[in-house]
């Protein structure tokens, strides 16, 4: 028996930036990638698609990005190529009682979206997939038992045993919406290496998403169990150090043999500009622009990249002279991006009695203020960072208008 399916994840439809200049090209990115990964499985002909959580940015997508979802998943409907999902964290609906749109997706034939049922003692039950309803945990194609467990949560790890448990078939894949700590040690949900380990026992390929860069965990023998594609776009800044692309995996006698497909992302840019020493913040701007023209002459792709700048040095004007709008025309006067997003974390030398003092950054006193007020609280002594970057990053999506309510919810709902 031989087959082929393509496997991808954190796909995140719908994501943009909220600004009317820039909102539809941004918007449209991450649909084209996702097209360019649906043609790419027409034309190999592959058995099925996996898609390994977060097909969407928010659960509560706008009616637009719901239809022009369709249209996308529409050429492998044609096809008769099954697209075999579960829900990430970002797909999943934090409120009881609503129907997701994974879930509508499901019932129209679009996707098969896989889901386990609990028992009361926490055991899992994968009935099978139920095209009609477009419900159930585990679905058989040429012979290969496709199971699926979406996001769980920052007590994944401790779920491993009871999934293994549960299956009782040869010849299986797991979709799971999960990472591996040493691999991406920043997403919350994520499991450790030896807590995963068990899966080998009973899945011969172990699809993973949650992390955005790819990567693959091996078994003691050095062959690979886990495979993680990473996503195809880029969807943070930060992730412009990953390569970025799907898995196309051929399966025959010999087992499992993945190959990653690179993909090519919007360009993203992040800069660590040093203005140290400036005298004002005319010989700042002149400093900046400088830097940001060598860096920018590397790019390759013609296409408006995303920029992220944060300023660094000790200068002798108040960093406060340099305003965002002002930064923020001379950026795009240099490079014209996409979007831009800037850090000041700029110091105030001063002099005092003779001696240089150098004054604490906006950023340093928003951290400082910050883990005052969570340390007042006993329940969170020893979280304190943890705590602020937590904070920080909910006032970041907030002020960016990054990040729908049941998004902000689950993040909060991880503490």
């Amino acid at each position: 028996m031989t087959l082929r399916f393509l496997h991808t994840a954190d796909i995140h439809l719908g994501k943009t930036y909220r600004s009317c200049d820039i909102e539809s090209m941004r918007y449209e990115d991450f649909f084209m990638m996702f097209d360019i990964m649906v043609s790419e499985a027409v034309i190999e002909h592959v058995d099925f698609v996996l898609i390994s959580g977060d097909l969407f940015h928010t659960a509560q997508i706008l009616p637009r990005t719901f239809a022009r979802t369709i249209e996308s998943l529409q050429p492998l409907k044609d096809a008769g190529i099954p697209c075999i999902a579960v829900e990430g964290n970002h797909d999943w609906i934090h409120r009881q009682g609503s129907i997701s749109w994974m879930e509508a997706l499901s019932q129209m034939g679009y996707i098969h979206l896989l889901r386990p049922s609990r028992g009361d003692d926490g055991t899992y039950r994968f009935e099978q997939f139920d095209k009609e309803q477009g419900t159930g945990g585990h679905i058989a194609i040429k012979g290969i038992n496709i199971y699926g467990v979406g996001y769980i949560g920052s007590q994944a790890g401790s779920h491993v045993s009871r999934i293994v448990e549960a299956v009782n078939t040869k010849n299986n894949i797991l979709l799971f919406h999960v990472g591996i700590w040493s691999f991406s040690p920043v997403e919350i949900g994520n499991i450790k290496p030896e807590e995963a380990l068990p899966l080998a026992e009973v899945f011969d390929y172990v699809a993973l998403g949650h992390g955005h860069k790819p990567y693959t965990v091996e078994k003691a023998d050095g062959r690979s169990y886990a495979f993680n594609p990473g996503s195809a776009e880029c969807v943070n800044f930060g992730e412009e150090r990953f390569s970025k692309g799907y898995y196309l995996v051929n399966y025959d006698d010999r087992g499992y043999r993945h190959e990653f497909r690179q993909t090519s992302p919007r360009p993203m840019l992040v800069m660590s500009l040093n203005l140290e020493g400036a005298k004002s913040s005319d010989e700042a701007l002149k400093m900046l622009e400088q830097q940001i023209k060598e860096q920018v002459a590397q790019l390759s792709d013609t296409r408006q990249p995303l920029l992220e700048v944060k300023l660094t040095g000790r200068v002798t004007f108040h960093p406060f002279e340099l305003g965002r709008e002002r930064l923020r025309q001379t950026i795009t006067e240099i490079c014209n991006p996409l979007h831009i997003e800037i850090k000041n974390h700029l110091s105030l030398i001063t002099s005092q009695s003779g001696r240089e003092k150098e004054m604490k950054n906006l950023t340093d006193i928003e951290e400082d203020v910050l883990r005052g007020l969570i340390s007042l609280r006993s329940e969170y002594k020893g979280r304190e960072d943890e705590l602020v970057k937590l904070s920080i990053a909910i006032r970041d999506h907030v002020m960016k208008n990054d990040g729908e309510g049941d998004e902000l919810l689950g993040i909060l709902g991880e503490y």
